[in-house]
Order: C-alpha cells, then sequence, then structure tokens
C-alpha cells in the first residue's frame, strides 16, 4: 500500500499563504502557488480559525543573544556578575536570574540559554471573554439571538459606556469563535452568525464585481454553425480539463467528426497558462483540421480571444450548467479515467506519455465509426489536406 508524503511548509511559505488569504484568494488559488492539493492549505489556515496569528516577538526588555554572549565569556574568565551587569547596563539582578535559570555559571552556553528564554515566552495572552465570564455568557446569549458581532459591540458600548469591563470588541467576539483554542466561547454558536464558515474569511473575499467569475465576451454554441453539430465538416473540437489530485490538470481535446483524441500537459489551471499550452498544441495541425472550439464555462478559458487571435480558431461556450452539450468530450474524459483513475497527481505524466495514452484510445475501434478507429479517421483527413 502506497502511502501519501507529509506536506511540510516552510515559514516563509505560511506566510505567503496567510498573506494571500487575507486578499481574499480562494485555498485553490493558494495551493496552485506550492503545487499541492487546497486540502493541505486549509489545514495550516483552520488551525487558527482563518484568522492570522499574531507574529512572536522578542521584549525590548529582554536580554539579546549579544548580551548573552557577553555573559557566557565573562563567565568563563571569571568576572563578577556586578562588572557585567555594569558594562551590559543591567541590573545585577537580572545577570543572576540569567545564570540561574540556564544551569548556573559552571553550565551557561548563551546559545541554549538564548533558545530556552524564546521557548518560555511563548505564553499567550488570556482572551478577555476568558476571564470575565459573565460577559461571555451576555456574548453567548445575544449570538444564539442572531446578534452579529458587530451589534453586540455595538450595543455593549450604548449599554456600559463607563465600564471598561463590561466592552468587547467585535474582533474579539470573532476571534473567540473561530480559535477554539482560545476556550472562551463555543464553537456550537457558530451556527447562529450570518454566515456560519469554519474558517473566517477576508473582507476582500466577497468584494465582488460585475464580471466577477464570468468569461466576458463569450460566444454562445447557439450560434455554432449547423454543419458543426451534425458532425458533417471535420475540423471542429470539444475540450475541458481532465482534473487530479494536488491541482492537476490535463486539457483533453477530442475531434468531433472522428473522435480523435490529443491531450495537452498544462502546467497549472490559470487563463494565461491554459490559453499558451492550447496556442502551443494548435500550431501543430493543419488549419482546415482545427476550425472551431467548444468548451465549458470554466474561467480557465478566460482568454479565448487572445487564443482566437493567436490561432484564428473560433472558440464557442455551452450554456450554464450544461456539459452535455460537448458530449463527445465528456465521454472521452470518461474513456481516459481508465489511464487516469480519479485522485492521481497528473502533472507526474510527461507530454510523452499523454501522446502514448491519446494513441492507445485513438487506436481502439469505435462502434459509432462502424469499429474503425479515430486514429483510421483521423489520418484519412490528414492525407485529404495534405
Amino acid at each position: 500500500m502506497k502511502y501519501r508524503t507529509r506536506t511540510n511548509y516552510s515559514e516563509s511559505q505560511k506566510a505567503l499563504m496567510w498573506e494571500r488569504w487575507q486578499k481574499g484568494d480562494s485555498l485553490q488559488q493558494i495551493a496552485q502557488l506550492f503545487d499541492r492539493n487546497h486540502s493541505t492549505v486549509q489545514g495550516i489556515l483552520s488551525r487558527t480559525g482563518g484568522i492570522r496569528p499574531a507574529s512572536r516577538r522578542r521584549s525590548r526588555l529582554a536580554l539579546t543573544l549579544a548580551e548573552r554572549e557577553e555573559i557566557s565569556r565573562a563567565v568563563v574568565t571569571g568576572q563578577s556578575i556586578r562588572s557585567v551587569a555594569r558594562k551590559l547596563r543591567r541590573a545585577p539582578s537580572t545577570i543572576s536570574r540569567e545564570l540561574q535559570r540556564n544551569g548556573g555559571q559552571q553550565c551557561y552556553r548563551a546559545s541554549q540559554a538564548d533558545q530556552m528564554a524564546w521557548d518560555r515566552s511563548c505564553r499567550p495572552k488570556s482572551c478577555k471573554l476568558v476571564e470575565n465570564r459573565a460577559l461571555a455568557h451576555i456574548v453567548a446569549d445575544k449570538l444564539r439571538l442572531q446578534w452579529s458581532p458587530e451589534q453586540i459591540a455595538g450595543w455593549l458600548k450604548r449599554t456600559y459606556p463607563d465600564d471598561a469591563n463590561s466592552l468587547v470588541s467585535h474582533e474579539t467576539i470573532y476571534r473567540s469563535l473561530y480559535i477554539q483554542a482560545r476556550g472562551a466561547l463555543k464553537k456550537e454558536l457558530l451556527q447562529h452568525l450570518k454566515r456560519p464558515r469554519v474558517m473566517r474569511r477576508s473582507r476582500h473575499h466577497t468584494q465582488k464585481t460585475d464580471n466577477h467569475g464570468r468569461i466576458l465576451d463569450t460566444v454562445s454554441i447557439s450560434e455554432r454553425p449547423a454543419t458543426v453539430e451534425d458532425r458533417a465538416v471535420p475540423g471542429h473540437w470539444e475540450g475541458d480539463l481532465l482534473c487530479g489530485d494536488r491541482s492537476s490538470q490535463i486539457a483533453t481535446l477530442v475531434e468531433r467528426q472522428t473522435r480523435y483524441v490529443m491531450l495537452v500537459k498544462v502546467a497549472s489551471k490559470d487563463s494565461e497558462t491554459v490559453a499558451n499550452a492550447l496556442i502551443k498544441h494548435a500550431r501543430k495541425l493543419p488549419q482546415e483540421l482545427y476550425k472551431s472550439l467548444t468548451w465549458d464555462r470554466g474561467t480557465e478559458m478566460a482568454d479565448h480571444k487572445r487564443f482566437t487571435l493567436a490561432t484564428d480558431i473560433k472558440v464557442y461556450f455551452c450554456d450554464p450548467r450544461n456539459p452535455w452539450q460537448r458530449g463527445t468530450n465528456e465521454n472521452t474524459n470518461g474513456l481516459l479515467r481508465q489511464y487516469f483513475p480519479k485522485g492521481t497527481d497528473l502533472s507526474a505524466h510527461s507530454q510523452a506519455r499523454l501522446n502514448a495514452v491519446a494513441r492507445r484510445l485513438n487506436e481502439r475501434p469505435r462502434k459509432t465509426l462502424n469499429y474503425e478507429t479515430p486514429a483510421e479517421r483521423f489520418n484519412q483527413l490528414v492525407a485529404s489536406t495534405g
């Protein structure tokens, strides 16, 4: 049995993750930056409910590594605690405690003491709603009445204007709900929010423009010539992305008349990458055999105008939620699952491997072609155009 390897992210990768999440990117978009599955990103972000944890930093009053190294040298040379304190402009008690908690003068090591101090300093501040349980009960009661955290915070400010202990910000309420490690509010209270989610979203995520998620200047499949519909003329293709694990995908193309299949390796799902891959691949065929392409409404084809400008191939789009309008391609994708099962990483396959699979499929006899193969039919077209 093959086990998946654990996905580890560096601190810089996690920082980029949080930056993109706060800007409103989806889990899928963030995962594509690292060529990973979105679930690994969700695992990182969900630990704190989608709320970025505060960056840890040392107190300006704490001893620095340079000061600890000075203490270490002074101990080796036999200097007194008071002389070290004068040199560092610190209280003698500070130097004394530093030595006592880190092995004494005989065992003191600067780097080890500095790391131990950093580890000991990891003491998160207690949440106000944990310390003030009466206030927590008031907040919980208002949440059960479907009040929003902002409404609760505003009501408290108006009701108890002179009592700082009875005030709490809406951000603190959100953090208490989404970060369960705080132990202030029960997770069940999330269901009373207007939009109950497992993780808190960035406010930028909902700022949608009129064309958000839509492809501009599309040509509907209803405008496609009748000769394409009845398969009377060759050179009209249907396309889609076959998706796999770890945000991997393959562009699949099938010619409507001959059922001839071509597979194109694409590095990512963004429209620029897909368009570039399709443009490069289109130049391998005679123009007579590649006149149009019918796609669904996936945003990977948002760059369709540049594709048409570069190849002179018209692009038609299916109606929303009607994938059956490119049924030949849908059927072909089903056949391809024999070679590329769901849940496998498609990025592992080279273009040569994709060509070999396409050849295997094109050499299978098809009932709809009177048991001729797509390769035979397509090669006849190539010969006639040559």
